[in-house]
């Protein structure tokens, strides 16, 4: 009898991301926001205490859990790279081809001897919407039964997944707020970039553009 094959998507417990936010196989609900970092030696004693005393009480403000996660990797310079070679073709006079090819060299030899790692923080903000049945999926328990039209069980779903989502919703404000004034920028991301960073996670050897506040 042969082993049964497991593919790697049945080891990953997404469902789908939809709107910005992962659906877990379990029913659980999960919005990602980007935080920035802060330069914490360069701040004065008093600053310091001050920042730690605000994400302390953030902390303990909360009533329920969160998970930060710090994604370091390697800089890719090649696209800073590209740039530059385009900058070299353009330059008109010999003097500037000259030193703009040296810089590109410069560059290129220093990134090889010195690794430079570019950092991303995430918080993971949790929902785990209530089991009022049997069903391992919260989100399909409000759905009617298989005799109803494919429509009505649509519109059930959907009214469902957006008491659902408001409820998270409602936190991910709860963590913007605290971390403002913790003095740190952040934002919620959306579709396209939770699945590039469910990508870059899983695909280490990749090299993406990193995502950006604006």
């Amino acid at each position: 009898m042969a082993a049964k094959q497991s593919t790697t998507q049945g080891f990953i417990p997404i469902q789908e991301i939809r709107d910005g936010i992962v659906i877990l196989r379990n029913g659980g609900m999960r919005s990602v926001v980007l935080a920035t970092s802060l330069n914490f030696a360069l701040k004065s004693a008093d600053e310091q205490a001050a920042i730690l005393s605000e994400f302390q009480n953030f902390l303990n403000s909360l009533d329920f859990s969160i998970q930060i996660f710090a994604q370091s990797k390697k800089l890719d310079i090649r696209p800073y790279l590209a740039l530059l070679e385009d900058r070299y073709k353009e330059q008109a006079t010999d003097l500037m081809k000259i030193q703009v090819r040296e810089y590109i060299e410069f560059v290129r030899s220093f990134v090889e001897s010195t690794n430079i790692m570019s950092k991303s923080f995430f918080v993971v903000v949790p929902y785990d919407p209530p089991i009022i049945t049997a069903s391992k999926n919260p989100i399909s328990n409000m759905m009617p039964g298989k005799s109803q039209p494919s429509s009505i069980k649509n519109a059930s779903a959907d009214a469902q997944f957006a008491e659902y989502r408001s409820q998270l919703e409602q936190r991910v404000a709860v963590i913007e707020q605290g971390l403002v004034r913790c003095g740190i920028r952040c934002a919620e991301l959306g579709t396209e970039e939770v699945v590039e960073l469910f990508y870059k996670i899983f695909n280490p050897g990749e090299t993406e553009k990193p995502i950006q506040i604006t």
